[in-house]
């Protein structure tokens, strides 16, 4: 790391432009539970590095944990360190353009608020959600009302990839994100110093509207409340749907999360689809050609902006680089026969761009980043015969068990390997002893400490909260996820409805069960035909008449209701058992999953 700790220039724009604080800085549901604690990472952070903490990750978090309403430039500010991600809003003719209203809605009701006791009492007028992730519009309920008339700006296929991170995987990204965030660990210098691109997550209400004006098209120009808003697309970037967005007439750029002051993601923790790192370094080129040089301040939906027009093509010329040099390395190595570990290995960056704070992996990491481009390109699969069935955790850890010697033998090599300061292995070898023998105490316990002491040497937050987090579950700990995609149901096409009842069908179970069901929705002028057929629940739009063992007559909100167990004014005609017979089909997926344990 060759970063010059004296460097304070992100310290200053960090603070620059600050107007006022939340006071107290906690945020609360309206019967009094915290949904996030600002005061708590400001206090965490204070002083100098403890030794429990890499002196990078400690310099980030810092930076990470100042707060308040903050302004960009004339006309536009930002909510910053209230959530993992900010809250930008930007003044109109008539009121008040909302970028991002953060995960939930308390906190977005919180930044909106403090904003509005500074600059008026301004109506929200439009949302705009940058990309299709939690943080970017989860608590948009609590900026307008969800009967609101006011435009839904998002990217084209927004919905799409929304619901399939947070619905259809939504359990798994759900559970592991309490890895990815920490946000189980208490605050501090041994537990979560937040996730390197923001503070924690809260956990307050999660909700979503769908969009209702999809940008198409880079190029594309809207003029929302009279503010003049230039599009550039940018797909398969940090989310599959996402956009960079300039205001002209304000000489200010929005990156969404395109650009940000580290290393992101090309494939997160938490599970995710991979990204496309060449195209994502080609779409910041393409936006230092459309934007840059005619812009005096670039910000994002995350950490601070950066100001000056020299300084903002600089800031996206190495954010640029950044990720071609991954992409292209990674596939010239690949291409000499290198497989994904051995390339992360010994993966050397530029001088140059080590040199800069923006480009280290407080959230992301060249490590894991690697492996993700190696998996985008060629899969899981090494090519190696002897990696293509290799047995599950449980089994494999009672093999390498018996392989040692026996659980005592095993414990006894794993300590060994981490006295030598080879914590790597002695994690790999203490996970099998553990998952051979989930009671063995003495497994836990090596287990636990390695683990605390990987975490405590990460420079990378997301890998020093699932190290943390991993080490206390090991001890019994198991966190359910606190963050439902319930209150996204509204916002779900009939289709994306369906297909959240076909993933939990018990297949096994239904091999035997036929079943069939009409529906017909008045308020869309739709029908759909259900199909249970081999243990798969099939539906599609239909214009066919085919008898059906059920036929029923509804809206889409009634759908919600009777799918929620309420009483509707739905019609049915025919067997009214079939629905029953299909949700008795269906399993509850489990909140709490054993990760480190069996």
């Amino acid at each position: 790391m060759s970063a010059d700790f004296a460097d304070r220039t992100d310290f200053a724009n960090a603070n620059r432009g600050l107007i006022d604080v939340l006071d107290p800085a906690r945020v609360r549901t309206p019967d009094g539970r915290m949904v996030y604690d600002a005061a708590n990472f400001e206090a965490a952070t204070a002083g100098e590095c403890p030794d429990t903490v890499n002196p990078s990750l400690w310099r980030q978090a810092q930076l990470t944990a100042i707060h308040g309403l903050f302004e960009v430039t004339n006309g536009i500010y930002q909510i910053r360190g209230y959530d993992l991600s900010n809250m930008t809003l930007v003044e109109g003719d008539t009121g008040v353009i909302v970028i991002d209203p953060l995960v939930s809605a308390e906190c977005a009701s919180a930044g909106l608020a403090l904003y509005r006791r500074h600059r008026g009492d301004r109506p929200v007028t439009a949302v705009i959600y940058t990309h299709s992730h939690i943080d970017h519009f989860g608590g948009v309920l609590g900026v307008v009302d969800a009967d609101t008339t006011v435009p839904i700006v998002a990217p084209e296929h927004f919905l799409e990839h929304a619901v399939s991170e947070n619905v259809y995987a939504g359990n798994a990204m759900l559970r592991r994100g309490m890895y990815h965030t920490g946000v189980v660990l208490p605050v501090g210098a041994t537990g979560t110093l937040g996730a390197g691109l923001g503070p924690s997550t809260s956990t307050g209400t999660v909700g979503l509207l769908a969009p209702t004006l999809d940008i198409t098209h880079t190029g594309q120009t809207e003029t929302l409340d009279g503010v003049r808003i230039t599009f550039q697309v940018t797909p398969g970037t940090e989310a599959p749907s996402e956009m960079n967005f300039c205001f002209p007439d304000h000489r200010a750029l929005c990156l969404a999360e395109n650009a940000t002051h580290n290393l992101h993601n090309l494939l997160t923790l938490r599970g995710a689809e991979v990204r496309d790192a060449r195209n994502w370094s080609r779409y910041l080129a393409e936006a230092i050609e459309l934007f840059a040089y005619d812009c005096d301040v670039a910000f994002a939906s995350h950490h601070w902006p950066t100001w000056g027009t020299t300084e903002l093509v600089t800031f996206l010329t190495e954010q640029r680089d950044l990720y071609a040099y991954l992409h292209d390395q990674t596939l010239r190595l690949l291409n000499d026969g290198l497989v994904g570990t051995e390339i992360a290995e010994d993966f050397s960056m530029p001088p140059a761009l080590d040199a800069a704070w923006h480009t280290h992996g407080y959230y992301g990491s060249v490590s894991h980043n690697v492996k993700a481009i190696y998996q985008r390109y060629i899969g899981w699969y090494d090519g190696n015969p002897a990696h293509l069935w290799q047995h599950p955790p449980q089994a494999a850890g009672a093999r390498y068990v018996r392989a040692l010697g026996g659980i005592d033998v095993a414990v006894a090599r794993a300590k060994e390997f981490a006295d030598e300061g080879d914590l790597r292995f002695a994690a790999e070898l203490a996970a099998h002893a553990v998952f051979a023998e989930p009671d063995h105490a003495e497994a836990k316990g090596v287990l636990e400490s390695v683990l605390t002491r990987l975490g405590y040497g990460s420079e990378c937050a997301t890998w020093r909260n699932n190290f943390l987090v991993g080490a206390d579950e090991v001890n019994g700990s198991n966190h359910p996820a606190e963050v439902s995609a319930a209150g996204m149901a509204a916002a779900l096409t009939i289709t994306q409805v369906f297909d959240s009842i076909a993933i939990r069908i018990d297949g096994p179970k239904a091999w035997d069960t036929t079943i069939s069901i009409r529906w017909h929705f008045t308020d869309v002028d739709e029908i759909y035909r259900m199909e249970l057929h081999n243990g798969a629940l099939i539906h599609y739009p239909t214009r066919r008449t085919d008898p059906a063992d059920l036929t029923v007559t509804l809206t889409k909100p009634q759908l919600l209701g009777l799918l929620a167990g309420h009483d509707t004014e739905a019609t049915m005609d025919g067997d009214t058992s079939t629905i029953k017979r299909i949700t008795d089909l269906t399993t509850r997926p489990d909140t709490s999953f054993s990760i480190v344990t069996p």
